[in-house]
């Protein structure tokens, strides 16, 4: 599974406090994927993480 931050991000960070092991906010204050591919016990935060983004800007590639 892969996680991709999309255009239009706004750097609430909803996403790196649900699931910091796939999600950071970069010196730009925008959202960045950290890993290369989501742990397997990190699948259910990183949905979370999509689903709660406020700009729907976080897609979830299975």
């Amino acid at each position: 599974m892969k996680a991709i931050v999309n255009d239009g991000c706004i750097g609430d960070g909803i996403c790196a406090d649900t699931c910091p092991e796939v999600f950071e906010i970069g010196d730009d204050g925008l959202a960045h994927v950290i890993v290369d591919e989501v742990p397997p016990e990190a699948e259910e935060r990183a949905r979370e993480a999509a689903d709660a983004c406020p700009v729907v800007v976080i897609e979830i590639i299975e």
